[in-house]
């Protein structure tokens, strides 16, 4: 326990003596622009009722921390959503800590949305699937058979939930569970939450349009702490060492960029000779399964333990975030952040 503490102290020591805000031009940087737009769209990420000059100030601490770590790092590319993950970091922490904190995610937990382009993101989305499909055979083929696919978790996942959240509470517990753990664990955190609303999913009409819409919308008041036990106990049964090669042949039909996610939102209906064909495959993987018996791998005792030690490691570092965030809002005790 004490040297897991010495570490971490170490840790953020050398995070802050690394910290050294250099001058931006941002007229000649090419993301300037982008990054105007997307900070100047992200009024609900603050806090309700904070002085405009306040938020006005935080807004440009948003800019400069985003341009300072693309300057440090041109191998990064900017990211509509990255400056939700951002913001969150910078309510938080601070301007200081938080570059910090923020370059060390950009070129690690974050690495694969910053490239050149979303290839990567599509892999990990394509995790989705065959985890649903583990768990819950009948959930999975009800979204193949709609044709949903995965595009409505994209901004789940590109910005940590931050995006989807109105509960800033919820978003700072998920990022510490994230922080955590492994960078694949936010799509094990989306298919929990497609998992936990089973009997919503088959109460819809199967149709893309249908299905696209119920779960794009995220319940705000799902029981966080469960579902975050969940999602690492899957993780344990599941691990992505196992997944890859699911992942790799699945065909998640992921938006490439954003221009096709939003493409997506406006729910056209699927065509009907591919839907037929879907049905027709898998009415014929059903006469081949009809007698087999679906069982669910149970976690070994050391897997289990590892587990729990996660779990109690989550918990606790929840309690620290959350001692945090008061902190640092001490600044303005009379903000209605956590009502």
């Amino acid at each position: 326990m004490r040297s897991a503490v010495k570490s971490g102290l170490a840790f953020s020591t050398s995070l802050l003596m690394s910290w050294n805000k250099s001058q931006v031009d941002r007229e000649d940087n090419k993301d300037y622009n982008q990054v105007l737009l997307d900070v100047q769209r992200s009024l609900r990420r603050f806090p309700p009722g904070m002085p405009d000059e306040q938020r006005e100030g935080l807004q440009e601490e948003l800019i400069d921390i985003i341009l300072v770590v693309l300057k440090r790092n041109p191998q990064l590319h900017y990211y509509q959503g990255y400056h939700d993950i951002v913001v969150t970091f910078l309510l938080v922490l601070g301007e200081r800590l938080a570059t910090a904190l923020v370059e060390k995610l950009s070129t690690h937990h974050l690495r694969d949305f910053m490239d050149p382009t979303m290839d990567n993101t599509k892999h990990i989305l394509n995790y989705l699937m065959p985890i649903i499909e583990r768990v819950n055979p009948e959930v999975h083929d009800f979204m193949q058979q709609a044709e949903v696919g995965t595009v409505f978790a994209l901004s789940w996942l590109i910005t940590w939930f931050g995006h989807v959240l109105s509960d800033f509470r919820h978003v700072v517990r998920l990022y510490d569970f994230f922080l955590a753990c492994h960078p694949l664990m936010p799509i094990y955190f989306a298919a929990v939450i497609v998992l936990y609303r089973e009997e919503e999913v088959f109460e819809c009409e199967c149709d893309m349009a249908m299905v696209h819409h119920l779960l794009s919308q995220i319940p705000q008041d799902l029981p966080y702490e469960t579902l975050i036990s969940r999602a690492g106990d899957l993780f344990v049964q599941f691990p992505p060492s196992e997944m890859a090669r699911e992942a790799a042949s699945h065909d998640s039909m992921a938006a490439s960029t954003f221009k096709d996610f939003d493409l997506a939102s406006t729910q056209q209906r699927p065509d009907s000779v591919l839907r037929r064909r879907r049905k027709q495959k898998q009415a014929a993987l059903e006469r081949s399964a009809a007698n087999a018996v679906v069982t669910v791998a149970q976690p070994s005792a050391a897997r289990r333990f590892v587990r729990l030690a996660v779990m109690g490691l989550t918990v606790a570092l929840g309690a620290a975030a959350l001692a945090v965030v008061n902190s640092a809002l001490q600044w303005a005790p009379k903000l209605d952040l956590f009502p």
